[in-house]
Formats: C-alpha cells, sequence, structure tokens
C-alpha cells in the first residue's frame, strides 16, 4: 500500500472512531455514536463477507456492495458506478439499487439518477467534493488514489448523513475497486495459468494483495471495537467524577459545616459544652480530608485514557491548583532540562508532591509552600517545603513507627511516599525547611540511557 493511500485511510478511520464526549449532552450523543459505530461494524462485515466471494465473480461482489451501503443509508436509491477508461475489464459497470431491485439497464434508470451515473463516469473526481446536494450524497471510489468512479445516494427520511457515513461509503467504494481490479486479475490467472510462468507470479501476488486487504479491514473492525470500549470506559469515568463533584462532595462540605456551626455553638456554652467543641475539631479535620480526597479522586478520573498527561512540571502546575485548598500559597519552581521519564514514575512523582503539600495544608497548617522540580546528571530532586507548624524530627520517629508497627493508620501517607520513592529506586528524607516549617526531599535516579547520553554530550 503506497503512502498517500494509508494516510487516506488513516483519515478515514479518524472520522469513523471521534467520539465528542465533553458536551454536556454526553447520553444522546453517546447513544448515537454507539449507534451510528454499530452500523459502522455492521457494513465493514457485510464488506469483508462479500470479499470473500471472488468464486462467485464481480458482478456478485458488486451487488453486495451496493446492498450493504443501501442498508446503512436506508437509500431511497444507490447508485455505484465506474468511470470511462478505468478499470477496463471490470464488469458490471454500473449498478443501480431501487425498491429493492438491482438496476444494470440505462433505460430503466430515473433521469435524477442518470444525471449523477454522467457525472460518476465522465467526472468521477467531482465525487469527492465536500459539496452536497439537498437530499443526495457522493463518495468517490479510488484506486492507488486515482479517481476510478464513485457512488451515488439518496438517503432515506430522517436519515442524517454524518462525516462517519460518507466515510463508510468510501471505504466500501474503494474496496469495491479492489476487489473489481483483483477479481479479474485472479480468473484471468486461473483461466491463463499455462501460458507463461510470469503471469502466474502476477496472479499470486495479486492474490496475496487481496487477502491483505482483508486482513486489514478485519483489523480495522476490530480498532472500531476497541475505541467504542475504551470511549465507554472513560465516559463513565466522567460520569462518575460527575456524580462525585456534584453530589457526594456537596454533601460532605455541608457535612463539614454543620461540624463547624454545632462547634462554635457548644464553644460559646462554654463547661462540659466546650470540652465536646474540642473533640468536634478532629471531625472538623476529618472532613476537610474527605473533601480534599474526594477533589484528588475527581481530578484522576477526569483523566482519560485516551487524554494526553503533558510534560511533569506542567502536571506539576495543574496539581498545585486541583489538589489543594485555595487558602495554601503553592509556587513550582524547575531547573535543568526536563527529561522525560516512564508514564508510572510520573504519577509516582505527582503523588508523592499532592501528599506532600496535603500534609502541608491539612496537618502543618502551612499558609506558603514551595515544590521544587530540579533535573541533574544522573538524579531527579523533588522538595516540598513550607512554613507550617510541622516538626521534622517528630515526623521522622512517627514514619519509623508508622512503618513498624501502625496498625491504626496513622502517618500512612508518608509511608506510602517511603514505598513510592524506594519502589522508583530513590529515598526520601524529612529536614526543618528554610521558611520555618517542614522540607520533604525526594531523589530519584535518572534512566541509565539519559545518563550515558548525558557524558556522551560533554
Amino acid at each position: 500500500m503506497s503512502l498517500p493511500e494509508r494516510s487516506s485511510q488513516d483519515a478515514d478511520l479518524g472520522v469513523l472512531t471521534g467520539l465528542r464526549s465533553g458536551k454536556r449532552s454526553f447520553y444522546p450523543a453517546y447513544v448515537r455514536s454507539a449507534e451510528r459505530l454499530e452500523r459502522t461494524v455492521e457494513a465493514l462485515d457485510g464488506i469483508s463477507r462479500a470479499l470473500v466471494r471472488t468464486a462467485e465473480g464481480p458482478r456478485a461482489l458488486v451487488e453486495a456492495v451496493v446492498r450493504t451501503a443501501a442498508e446503512h443509508l436506508q437509500a431511497r436509491w444507490l447508485l455505484l458506478a465506474v468511470a470511462d477508461g478505468a478499470l477496463r475489464a471490470a464488469r458490471p459497470r454500473f449498478l443501480l439499487y431501487a425498491d429493492d431491485v438491482l438496476i444494470d439497464n440505462e433505460t430503466r434508470m430515473p433521469a435524477e439518477v442518470r444525471e449523477h451515473l454522467v457525472v460518476l463516469r465522465s467526472r468521477p473526481w467531482e465525487a469527492g467534493t465536500p459539496d452536497r446536494g439537498r437530499d443526495w450524497v457522493r463518495a468517490p471510489m479510488t484506486l492507488d488514489d486515482e479517481p476510478v468512479g464513485g457512488i451515488a445516494a439518496v438517503p432515506g427520511p430522517g436519515v442524517e448523513v454524518a462525516d462517519t457515513d460518507l466515510a463508510i461509503l468510501r471505504v466500501l467504494a474503494n474496496q469495491a475497486a479492489v476487489a473489481l481490479h483483483h477479481t479479474f486479475l485472479f480468473h484471468a490467472a486461473t483461466t491463463l495459468r499455462g501460458r507463461a510462468e510470469e503471469l502466474s507470479e502476477a496472479a499470486e501476488r495479486q492474490a496475496r494483495d487481496l487477502a491483505a486487504r482483508s486482513a486489514e479491514l478485519a483489523e480495522t473492525q476490530a480498532r472500531l471495537l476497541d475505541v467504542l470500549q475504551r470511549q465507554a470506559l472513560d465516559d463513565e469515568r466522567r460520569r462518575i467524577a460527575r456524580e462525585l463533584h456534584d453530589s457526594v462532595s456537596q454533601y460532605v462540605l455541608s457535612a463539614g459545616m454543620t461540624v463547624e456551626v454545632c462547634r462554635a455553638e457548644l464553644e460559646a456554652l462554654g463547661g462540659p459544652a466546650a470540652d465536646i467543641a474540642e473533640r468536634l475539631v478532629g471531625a472538623k479535620d476529618l472532613n476537610r480530608q474527605a473533601v480534599e480526597r474526594l477533589r484528588a479522586a475527581i481530578y484522576a478520573l477526569q483523566h482519560t485514557s485516551q487524554e494526553p498527561t503533558g510534560p511533569l512540571p506542567v502536571m506539576l502546575e495543574h496539581l498545585s491548583t486541583v489538589h489543594l485548598t485555595t487558602d495554601l500559597d503553592v509556587r513550582v519552581q524547575v531547573t535543568g532540562t526536563p527529561v522525560p521519564l516512564p508514564p508510572e514514575a510520573e504519577q509516582s512523582v505527582l503523588r508523592m508532591t499532592g501528599e506532600a503539600l496535603f500534609n502541608s495544608a491539612t496537618h502543618g497548617k502551612a499558609g506558603r509552600a514551595r515544590v521544587r522540580l530540579r533535573y541533574l546528571s544522573e538524579a531527579l530532586v523533588l522538595t516540598v517545603s513550607d512554613d507550617g507548624c510541622g516538626d521534622p524530627a517528630q515526623l521522622r520517629r512517627a514514619l519509623r513507627l508508622s512503618r513498624a508497627t501502625d496498625l491504626a493508620g496513622r502517618h500512612r501517607g508518608l509511608a506510602n511516599m517511603v514505598a513510592r520513592a524506594e519502589q522508583l529506586g530513590g529515598r526520601l528524607s524529612i529536614r526543618r525547611s528554610g521558611m520555618g516549617g517542614v522540607l520533604l526531599r525526594v531523589d530519584i535516579p535518572l534512566p541509565a540511557n539519559h545518563s550515558q547520553e548525558a557524558v556522551d554530550d560533554h
């Protein structure tokens, strides 16, 4: 297959599998897209079954293409025609499907159909223009990027023709052209195989090419189904994210506000009520943590399998605004030349950064935090520092206790950060920040191939 032909097919596949799920009308749009993809798969399945009927001759194959295309559009009529001078041995040269009848006699054609027949015969390139009639559509039929005919049709009542449907018509028409061409050569080789060894070799090449194209068609079907499944999963993730944002998070926020109001009233009463109010402070903190965890979950769910995550510095900037409350001022600084890391490594760095910032805001009561990402020749250094009230020595002791005997789950965030750093071959350290609070530092070795490239550059 030539490169232009492959590019054209890839463009058609992009149209066939495109789903716009970011609209508010996601569910109706998804249903329509799913129905269209189902019709697409049925159409491709129909032509793949037709392509293996070469023994029945080209007419049976053309009839199968015409019927499949007409059923896809629920067409009032549909015409497939080969251009004058193209595919000279192809028979039939045209075929009309109307009222469940196949017609190959020009005198029996309605006048409106004959007008399209003239265009497809004499000016086949016009079938490839984006212009559509008020009630008709055309699609080109090409072979090696050369127009050799086309399809014209009047869709049935209520059928809205999308770019997906035009792409299906192009696929059907192009496969018909290839099949007509190769079917003729195959039968010629079969009847004349005793004439010359050279003709026999050409027939074998054409048969292999036809088998390869049939395999490509089957692969296209599998890719379409795979895209549909991935899209359904991504759409479900977005739906869950919206549910968490619009309902669950609002309930949690309301519960937190209620706790705070009750705490303030009990504190004002004094006496035993003040002791109860003090205990509610813990409930308020737990509620705030729940809100932050919900925001993190919503952020993760909104990143689908098809969305690019972007470079690590960009994701850190996004993290600093999505994962945290607005009362923590976060600044991100990147030095050195960014080096791409494996996706799982970048996700681990993001998770560690998010956990550190969460601790700064929730436990350290910090007002400012600084995230520094330094790309060195052999290592990546991440530091998160704040101006909070955390005690590095106490955190180190708590971390040792947590990793050894913390059955209640306290300080599991720090323990998880240490585990993530060790999985990447690095280490985590805790010390006093120059801002007065806590500084967490993670050193991660860069991939060996990067280190070698740095040596070669020097």
